[in-house]
């Protein structure tokens, strides 16, 4: 059976989380809205459909969802000149294609966002998607059942760098591996399903061959 490493992008291949809570920050403060930065950053990779009433509320977003995601847009965009990706980011992908791996990226950004992300990190041929493609975001599973789609995959595991990654993956009935790389703790990893935690992404490198895969069953309607 073939086995998926589905690969979260955000603050897991590029270091971003902490430029989205910066951009997130000053969508809030366009509204005369203010929220204190760890509440956001907590919420960093849960999607943005969710992010605004997880961190301010449901009147906050009745009243400015669509406004504040725009404005986050705006703001992130600005800075997107600034991101780099993860030490060992590109050599973790390359790694996990040598060994025969079907790797993944499912995002909970946006395509552009991705896209620019792909130039940075010169992946290879890899599968990959957004949250476009889905109507309901991390936590949900659909990202991750989407993007096994991508690649046909019948044995996979899910890495990531938050507990949103590891919600989901626990959602879709899979594996999770976890990272300190975008600033959550291992404890709360672990107690969010997390089957493992690396510091970095070149000591996970060097254990691929060990991972937990698990079979993917199909998705209940």
């Amino acid at each position: 059976m073939s086995n998926t490493v589905v690969l979260d992008v955000d603050g897991t291949l590029v270091d971003t989380n902490y430029h989205h809570t910066v951009a997130w920050l000053r969508a809030f403060r366009s509204v005369d809205v203010t929220v204190p930065g760890w509440r956001v950053h907590r919420a960093i990779g849960m999607g943005g459909d969710k992010l605004v009433a997880a961190v301010a509320g449901d009147e906050v977003e009745q009243d400015h969802g669509d406004e504040l995601r725009t404005a986050w847009e705006n703001y992130f965009d600005e800075m997107l000149h600034e991101i780099q990706p993860l030490e060992g980011a590109h050599r973790l992908v390359r790694a996990a294609t040598d060994l025969g791996l079907a790797v993944v990226l499912a995002s909970s950004g946006k395509s552009k966002h991705v896209e620019h992300y792909l130039k940075l990190l010169d992946p290879g041929d890899v599968a990959w998607t957004t949250s476009d493609d889905v109507d309901d975001s991390k936590p949900a599973p659909d990202l991750i059942e989407v993007a096994l789609r991508e690649v046909n995959g019948e044995r996979a595991v899910v890495i990531g760098d938050s507990v949103w990654d590891c919600e989901a993956a626990k959602r879709a009935g899979l594996p999770s591996i976890g990272l300190l790389t975008g600033g959550f703790g291992e404890d709360e990893l672990i107690d969010r399903g997390a089957s493992a935690v690396y510091p970095d992404l070149d000591t996970l490198r060097a254990e691929l061959s060990d991972l937990p895969f698990a079979v993917v069953e199909e998705p209940k309607a």
